[in-house]
């Protein structure tokens, strides 16, 4: 039986675990420390209150809660005691939540207090067996609960086919869909990364990612966990927080949106980057004129990678080679890449056509989907990421789009079906489509282009006000436009490409 992937990490830690695995610096209170002898402590205590409350392995935990060292022990404790860890955006609103909770039917919702009264309605109508927060000022929390416990649990054998996490990920098309990740997906990525990016316990990365995110929390803290490295735990991304702790750091993660940011002041070059030895940056495209600008200010050349949830990490720049803007280098060890035609046919370097992907990291499937997890694979295993792409005469994979009109908007990704739903929900509404445009910030945004029924009017800040009772912030066009009608071709279909097109400009961008 392959070790679990919390067998990994455990052996993967420094002999001396009073070194420092978690620093979270408080401007307030100042810096919280968690040494790995705590981080493995409080991982124990959790795994072992999920038992005492009932949980047994395959149990879903649903955590929805603000960054902190404690979050990050609820998600180990899920890979110690064989439990499915199920991460939830802390922005989400309550009908997303519902939808989530009612799909995965958790065995136990943890959330953060701020959301307190919605998450427990939402538990108690679905009839969920354990509800907390995590933590109160008025006691009766998770946190509380997990100090009363004194007993050991051993850690689960897990094998690498056993299920670790749940991510969904919306669809195009109905709703969101549950990416199953097992320990063998997320422990071959994980070790894959870690000797790619060249990671040792000698490194402290610095962490500003959201980790309900496959980016932050599988990505950074695998490669973290996997060397026993440190981690500088920023609750988010805050320029001029990472521009103070950047000296300490030796590495950073980021999306595209960090890098344009930090960017965008003078104060900003060579001197608190002189300790860095690698940035990396991925989940949205990076403009090869923010890869430029960053070279030329700091001497350093961001490593761009390319990954999807159901995936992981499938290709990167090279850490030694050239690192090419507008492209995300070559397949991981382990994991094998192809261009196809519609045809089905492999296509020859250079030729466009739909990317492939195969390997140990690729999902087991979507939770409770079995025919939608059977359309997206091929014979062999070849799963259909739904990115256009080229791979040229070197090697070096160029994503040339996305075939269903994802829009990734600061690293998060936006299904435009969902938001066009509720638009066209609205009373005043005929019809709309959300197509993405270039944004000098978010490095592309929605914006929504609606038909209004005849006799009826809404202007552009009511129909965004509406959309912000129902969405997460990051699924929120920026920009809306009336027109009479929209484009289609012969077949109906409305063309997004005009769309796209058209209003390419909308958010100061695209030139």
């Amino acid at each position: 039986m392959s070790p679990s992937l919390y067998t990994l990490i455990e052996a993967s830690l420094p002999a001396d675990r009073t070194r420092t695995a978690i620093e979270a610096p408080d401007r307030a209170r100042g810096p919280r420390i968690w040494s790995f002898a705590d981080l493995l402590a409080t991982t124990s205590r959790y795994a072992a209150l999920f038992s005492r409350l009932g949980l047994v392995r395959g149990d879903r935990v649903a955590l929805q809660v603000e960054k902190s060292p404690e979050a990050l022990a609820v998600y180990l404790a899920c890979l110690r005691g064989g439990f499915v860890f199920l991460p939830m955006n802390i922005a989400y609103r309550a009908d997303e939540v519902d939808y989530l909770i009612g799909n995965a039917e958790p065995a136990l919702v943890i959330c953060d207090p701020s959301v307190g009264t919605v998450v427990r309605e939402i538990c108690a109508r679905r009839k969920m067996p354990h509800f907390f927060t995590l933590d109160s000022d008025a006691g009766g929390s998770f946190i509380d609960a997990a100090a009363e416990v004194t007993e050991e649990v051993e850690p689960a054998e897990c094998s690498a086919e056993d299920l670790a996490a749940i991510l969904y990920t919306s669809g195009t098309t109905g709703k969101p869909k549950g990416a199953m990740l097992t320990h063998g997906n997320l422990a071959a990525n994980g070790l894959a990364l870690r000797d790619a990016w060249r990671f040792t316990d000698a490194d402290t990365l610095l962490h500003a990612l959201p980790i309900f995110h496959a980016h932050g929390l599988f990505v950074a803290c695998h490669c973290a966990l996997l060397s026993g490295a440190k981690m500088i735990w920023l609750r988010k991304f805050d320029r001029e927080d990472v521009i103070r702790e950047l000296p300490r750091a030796t590495v950073f993660m980021g999306v595209p949106t960090f890098y344009t940011r930090l960017l965008s002041g003078d104060d900003f070059c060579r001197a608190p980057v002189s300790h860095m030895r690698l940035f990396t940056s991925g989940s949205a495209p990076l403009l090869a004129e923010t890869f430029e600008e960053f070279r030329a200010r700091t001497g350093h050349a961001i490593l761009e990678r390319y990954g999807m949830t159901e995936t992981g990490m499938n290709t990167s720049n090279p850490y030694e080679g050239e690192r090419r803007p507008g492209t995300v280098g070559f397949p991981l060890p382990g994991v094998e890449v192809r261009v196809m035609s519609d045809e089905g046919e492999l296509l020859a370097a250079g030729e466009v056509g739909g990317l492939q992907v195969r390997g140990p990291n690729v999902f087991r499937g979507y939770w409770r989907m079995p025919e939608k997890s059977a359309e997206e694979f091929v014979q062999g295993n070849w799963f259909k990421t739904g990115d256009v792409a080229m791979i040229d005469a070197e090697g070096y994979v160029h994503l040339v789009g996305r075939a269903k009109d994802l829009i990734i908007s600061g690293g998060f990704n936006v299904y435009p079906k969902e938001i066009e739903e509720l638009v066209d929900d609205m009373p005043e509404v005929l019809e709309s489509a959300i197509v993405g445009v270039p944004h000098p910030d978010f490095g592309e945004a929605g914006v929504a282009v609606v038909v209004l029924r005849q006799g009826h009017f809404i202007d552009e800040a009511d129909l965004l006000a509406r959309l912000k009772d129902r969405l997460a912030n990051y699924k929120v066009p920026k920009r809306v436009f009336f027109v009479e009608d929209l484009p289609r071709n012969t077949m109906g279909k409305v063309q997004k490409n005009l769309l796209r097109e058209e209003y390419r400009m909308a958010c100061g961008a695209g030139a």
